[in-house]
């Protein structure tokens, strides 16, 4: 059962798992809206269905509404009113695409399910005693399109059946194979976010749900500089959504760099990253823990892990940085930072890597 979004990644994967002798099954899986919001749900079905046609193979719409709103919008409209930054996208990953999709995929026969995520999944080549397959998930070859830290939640029970069957290709590769294999989406461009916000900004989205009222812009001396709409839709990082009234003889786009959701204030700088860290960490705590292989990366002597030998990302795309795990109880892990980091923001998915392989990770707390 190959998930069919209407792109072009989801199409090239299901030629290609048919290319190579798979009894391939083309699924749309239908999300939760808000009825004050115009998706193009039906367009992207319809894409779908034409891939299927020129594909010759069966089509399924799979309704998931209640999925996607209970596991994936309610839990985002939670953390953000607990002044928390969520990914919406691994809830995603993890209740609806790999958990409810497969669930079902099951009950019809399936023996995998695939998907056009940028990642790979590889068998480990030893096993440990009375275990007979072992698997690791890797980051995509395209560096610019992997997809590895969106699914950090996967386990082992979850590898043993899923495809990812475009993660070794560059993006353009994956443009050549839809022209060759003369797919009717060939030339359509990338989407972008998640059907439900469609063109809405999720501020907006979000003051649907949340009661917020203005509040103030304060600088790095806690000055009054400008003005808000609700602390609550705010994140570190953010250089958008907010109006600086005070003019400043530094040069730069301001950025956020602090939240106090009690008392609704933003904290801003436009200072050039590369010369504050404000609030700058070395250490991290996570909770919420998955680890791909189902169990923490130790080293040899079984503790904590020595030296800087495992990196981590706490954002999409962001460069990986030297961690190393400082101590491990249960439910929840401390991480170290070889370099302070200015950004890391509870909420937020802290992904940990070996290399290209990711090994998992957790929520910051």
């Amino acid at each position: 059962m190959v998930g069919l979004s209407g792109g072009v990644d989801s199409a090239v994967s299901a030629a290609l798992l048919q290319k190579s002798g798979h009894d391939v099954t083309g699924v749309f899986i239908k999300v939760w809206q808000p009825d004050w919001i115009e998706c193009n749900w039906k367009e992207e079905r319809l894409e779908a269905m034409r891939v299927a046609a020129h594909l010759g193979i069966p089509f399924f719409t799979l309704d998931l509404e209640a999925e996607y709103k209970r596991e994936v919008i309610d839990y985002m409209i939670r953390e953000y009113r607990s002044g928390r930054t969520p990914n919406p996208d691994v809830m995603c990953n993890r209740y609806v695409k790999f958990g409810a999709f497969w669930k079902w995929a099951q009950e019809q026969g399936a023996d995998y399910i695939a998907t056009g995520h940028y990642a790979r999944v590889e068998q480990v080549a030893e096993v440990k005693p009375l275990q007979d397959k072992s698997y690791q998930l890797l980051a995509g070859l395209d560096p610019n399109k992997d997809q590895s830290y969106f699914l950090w939640t996967l386990n082992q029970k979850d590898l043993e059946h899923v495809l990812f069957p475009v993660g070794h290709l560059q993006k353009f590769e994956v443009r050549k194979l839809a022209r060759k294999f003369k797919l009717p989406n060939a030339e359509k461009k990338d989407s972008q976010g998640l059907c439900f916000i469609g063109k809405v900004n999720i501020k907006e989205f979000l003051s649907h749900y949340l009661e917020t009222k203005p509040g103030n812009v304060l600088n790095e001396k806690g000055e009054v500089i400008g003005h808000h709409r609700g602390a609550l839709l705010f994140t570190n990082g953010e250089r958008h959504g907010f109006t600086v009234t005070v003019n400043s003889p530094l040069i730069g786009k301001y950025y956020v760099i602090d939240k106090d959701v009690e008392r609704n204030t933003i904290t801003v700088s436009n200072k050039d990253k590369s010369n504050i860290l404000p609030g700058g960490e070395k250490t991290v705590r996570i909770g919420n823990i998955n680890w791909v292989s189902g169990e923490v990366p130790l080293s040899r002597s079984r503790g904590p892990t020595s030296g800087y030998a495992l990196q981590a990302r706490s954002r999409y795309r962001e460069p990986l940085q030297n961690i190393k795990i400082a101590e491990v109880k249960i439910g929840q892990i401390t991480l170290e930072f070889q370099n302070l980091q200015e950004s890391l923001t509870p909420g937020q998915s802290l992904v940990i890597y070996d290399g290209e392989a990711c090994l998992g990770g957790g929520v910051i707390e």
